[in-house]
């Protein structure tokens, strides 16, 4: 009996060993590399005509609050263009308006119509076709710049060699438990897409600050491949064109945006489940890339409390789980800095172990009910017929 314990005990010693190694591998190969790129430097001092394309529905508080802050961008060059898109509140009127203002502003609206229904590709199609300039800078209506140079330093990487800027979309500072949430999750997910990016393997943005070519875009027949999804306008386009496409990285503080986090755990689920609707798209390599981190990080605890309870090695063990934590709130704090976000690094302890199961979850229930919410705060549009009008 005693001979069959440390037989098993030392498998599961192998299996620890393993996993911690893989995570060593991700902290140290993916996301360490973020850490390291310091002082990023501008590319081109050149001032390039830019597009900043936003979709808007139902949206007249947040453009009157935010778009001026767009608009009002110290630079020299660039557009904006607004899709109203089937807007039932003062949209229409404050857009107007605001036109009158800003000479700068191009807006276009779509109208409902019998039979038809759409969500946010058929809206950034028809901005994408308005916009004039070459290079397009891509947020969202709740949105707002964390500084009136947004355009300006995103512009830095707009060379002949680029095709696609990825920048930091992250959440307002909130009190209470899900707005901590919701920023850890956002943060590590751009840890993730960053630092993968910076290692020459790209799989995503974030349409709260992406940036692409419109000539890419036209080559890969914009949203084509994946129309029949409600998500993927950002993640699915990116994974696609990535790979035979140059991406460059901005994470400086006065490149990010904002944005104003769900209110209600329930939001945020369906948000998710909408997100996670696309990820069964991304190539194989990109799906075995973010499948294999979290399956190691699960595996690394669940063989760390077997073996604590086994009492095999309780000095090794504890050693080595120290190592991976600490580790992890060193690269954690740094991302954090990097990123100007504040208040997570402790509860990063807790969502490291609970977020994996968080994510079966969602995988589970879009399985067994693959109906996602649509692109907007989660209103439901009768079926109409869009008409697009400029």
């Amino acid at each position: 009996m005693e001979i069959f314990l440390n037989k098993s005990s030392f498998v599961l010693l192998i299996l620890f060993f393993g996993a911690f190694a893989i995570q060593i591998f991700y902290y140290l190969y993916f996301f360490l590399s973020l850490q390291l790129k310091k002082n990023i430097k501008p590319e081109t001092n050149e001032v390039i005509p830019v597009s900043v394309v936003i979709c808007a529905r139902n949206e007249a508080e947040n453009l009157s609050n935010l778009l001026p802050l767009v608009l009002e961008q110290e630079y020299p060059d660039f557009e904006v263009v607004v899709v109203n898109d089937c807007s039932e509140d003062d949209s229409e009127y404050l857009l107007n308006k605001l036109q009158a203002k800003y000479k700068h502003l191009k807006v276009t609206r779509i109208i409902k119509d019998e039979k038809f229904v759409h969500g946010k590709k058929l809206a950034l199609t028809v901005g994408i076709k308005a916009a004039k300039n070459e290079w397009l800078l891509m947020t969202d209506a709740d949105c707002r710049p964390e500084s009136s140079f947004w355009i300006l330093r995103m512009s830095e990487h707009f060379t002949s060699k680029n095709d696609l800027v990825l920048g930091y979309g992250g959440y307002e500072y909130r009190k209470g438990f899900l707005n901590n949430l919701i920023r850890y999750d956002s943060l590590y997910i751009a840890l993730q897409y960053l630092s993968f990016a910076l290692r020459g393997q790209t799989y995503m943005g974030v349409g709260r600050n992406l940036a692409y070519r419109k000539s890419v875009y036209n080559a890969n027949k914009g949203f084509s491949s994946h129309h029949d999804l409600r998500s993927g306008d950002d993640d699915l386009f990116i994974n696609e064109v990535a790979r035979k496409s140059i991406t460059a990285v901005e994470y400086r503080t006065q490149a990010h945006t904002r944005t104003n986090p769900k209110k209600t755990f329930r939001d945020w689920w369906y948000q998710k489940k909408r997100h996670m609707t696309t990820g069964w798209r991304y190539s194989l390599r990109d799906r075995f890339l973010l499948t294999a981190e979290p399956f190691s990080r699960l595996l690394f605890y669940a063989m760390f409390i077997t073996l604590l309870v086994s009492k095999f090695n309780l000095w090794i063990v504890i050693g080595t789980f120290s190592v991976r934590m600490i580790l992890q709130l060193v690269i954690f704090n740094f991302t954090m800095r990097n990123l100007n976000e504040r208040y997570l690094l402790l509860s990063s302890l807790l969502y490291d172990i609970v977020l994996p199961f968080f994510y079966l979850g969602i995988i589970i229930s879009n399985l067994f009910n693959p109906r996602g919410a649509k692109w907007t705060s989660g209103q439901i549009y009768p079926k109409k017929r869009s008409r697009i009008l400029s």
